[in-house]
């Protein structure tokens, strides 16, 4: 037995990520390399990498019906895209302000989640934000899945998942032909999860040049063939009234919601930021123009292939490349191929963004013993692999509806986040205390968990659920539903307002008295106790503390 423990102890320290010296138990519970404040010489990313990083994310499948469901609900082609303007021009506001806490503190969103919600109360918006990035990997996979199976089928037609003989029940919601494709796709996004979040800016660079020339080509080439714009453009709007006012609501709502949990995990890649700047103007001009330079393509496209067909408008883009496949020769085959390539490409891109790096960095809060962002990353297509994603697609199921009202809840978990920094701390933190497992520390509000954030977050989620409900096809009251309509502006702002609200009349320690961002101390900081190295030392530039559930340390 004393054996067999020695060995398993032998097994769990080969396991275990290198950890800085010194550290107690529960320190190790708190940090490692990718935990850590990013030292000067990982700070690499610029302004032209975020502008690069956003035109990247901007062009995949998701962005690109995004109008078309507003066009389907009854608005105009150029409603709907203003619709696209507002709202993306919205979460890009949100993002900025989240991202300025990465970009000065060069810190994470698990780390920044801990001085709002508490060192360990922090737990659990990391576990639900980890939890959504795992199955939208593996959603966001079975997508790029069908990109794949449009390359192959471009180069060899008898590629048909009517022809190949089907292992699957028709139940499954796939085929084999589709699973290959899927998988085909899943295995080759291993590599790029292997390099650091500093490095694969590139491949954002390398996307940002190529995907959106194979988009503008495909515009090119439907207009061409429609010899047109097609209808889309010409019809009015199918509402009126007060119809039409909540749907444009609804419209802008789904463009911030498709940017929830960007918004809450932005500082996992602004934290690379060389200055807080190149994290600011670069995010919040791209975001929008990048968005909907891509909804607009997606708006002509769809429009032509009314033309094209004579039929109803080809929403996906996907099916619209298929139909091209079948009805062109060799060189039509190439132009899709190419095209096909590129919204892989994008799919690989948006999947490591949004998803990869994001699941990394939230399980490396959860178990920095023996998780990096780069194990991390691999638990994340582990966990997209064995959920099985092509079951969730089916069309008779509401997951898509179900994940995506879901997403705003993460409003109440900004809420909290962005009141706790600009309102209540003016922008003051002590890194290294973030790192500290002691009661008496600023973060720890007497137990590891910050009852006041809990309160706050709560609040931000009950105003919503009852919407949500209606949502998802119960019957609820239609002031339930009016507020749902604004269901991310509402989740924020009760929860950021309640958390400021909370914090004045029950204050925390570690605030400011004025507006006090120190992320220039920040260097090479060292979290071990008796570690003095990168500590924060401010002699006449010490804020008055306010209150405290705890005596500072």
């Amino acid at each position: 037995m004393a054996l067999k423990k020695r060995n398993i102890g032998r097994l769990a320290e080969k396991l275990a990520v290198p950890a800085e010296p010194g550290l107690t138990n529960a320190q190790l519970m708190l940090t490692n390399h990718d935990l850590k404040p990013v030292e000067p010489e990982r700070r690499q990313w610029g302004p032209w990498n975020f502008v690069a990083f956003w035109v990247a994310d901007s062009f995949n499948i998701n962005t690109w019906m995004i109008s078309s469901s507003m066009i389907v609900a009854g608005l105009s082609w150029w409603q709907s895209w203003l619709c696209v303007w507002i709202g993306y021009t919205i979460a890009g506001c949100f993002i900025c302000l989240t991202g300025r806490i990465g970009a000065t503190y060069h810190i994470g969103f698990p780390v920044v989640a801990r001085s709002s919600f508490g060192i360990w109360g922090s737990l659990w918006p990391v576990f639900n934000r980890a939890a959504m990035a795992c199955i939208w990997y593996g959603v966001q996979s079975y997508i790029g899945g069908h990109c794949v199976y449009l390359m192959i089928r471009s180069i060899w037609l008898s590629w048909d998942r009517h022809k190949i003989p089907n292992t699957f029940p028709e139940s499954s919601g796939t085929t084999t032909a589709d699973f290959v494709s899927f998988f085909l796709f899943w295995a080759g996004s291993l590599p790029a999860i292997w390099f650091p979040v500093h490095k694969i800016r590139h491949l954002f660079t390398v996307k940002s040049y190529f995907v959106p020339c194979a988009g503008i080509a495909f515009l090119i080439w439907a207009v061409v063939r429609a010899g047109g714009v097609g209808p889309i453009v010409r019809q009015p709007a199918k509402l009126h009234g007060s119809e039409l006012a909540w749907e444009f609501v609804k419209g802008v709502m789904s463009s911030i919601a498709n940017f929830a949990t960007l918004i809450v995990n932005d500082p996992d890649f602004s934290r690379f930021a060389q200055k807080p700047r190149d994290a600011l103007w670069s995010q919040l001009f791209t975001i929008p123009i990048g968005f909907a330079v891509t909804s607009f393509i997606g708006i002509i496209v769809s429009s032509s292939s009314a033309i094209i067909y004579n039929t109803d408008p080809i929403w996906d883009p996907l099916d619209l490349l298929e139909h091209f496949i079948d009805d062109g020769g060799s060189a039509q085959r190439f132009g899709v191929f190419v095209i096909a390539l590129a919204f892989t490409l994008a799919q690989l891109g948006t999947n490591i963004a949004a998803n990869s790096v994001s699941a990394g960095t939230d399980m490396t809060a959860l178990l920095p013993r023996y998780i990096n962002i780069r194990r991390g990353g691999y638990i994340c297509a582990a966990v997209g692999l064995a959920m099985c994603p092509w079951t969730l697609l089916t069309s008779s199921n509401q997951f898509t509806t179900y994940l995506s009202a879901y997403s705003v809840f993460l409003s109440s978990i900004a809420g909290v986040i962005i009141s706790d920094y600009y309102f209540v701390r003016r922008g003051y933190l002590e890194v290294k205390e973030l790192y500290d497992a002691r009661k008496a520390g600023p973060y720890f509000f007497g137990i590891g968990i910050h009852w006041r954030a809990y309160v706050a977050y709560i609040a931000g989620i009950v105003i919503n659920v009852v919407g949500f409900a209606g949502a998802i096809g119960r019957e609820v009251p239609i002031g339930a539903t009016y507020i749902y309509n604004v269901n991310f502006f509402a989740g924020f702002i009760v929860s950021s307002g309640c958390y400021w609200l909370l914090c004045k009349f029950f204050p925390v320690p570690a605030t400011s008295d004025r507006w006090m961002e120190v992320g220039d101390e920040v260097d090479d900081i060292r979290v071990a106790y008796n570690e003095q190295s990168g500590s924060q030392e401010f002699d006449d530039e010490q804020p008055e503390y306010k209150g405290s559930d705890t005596k500072m340390a």
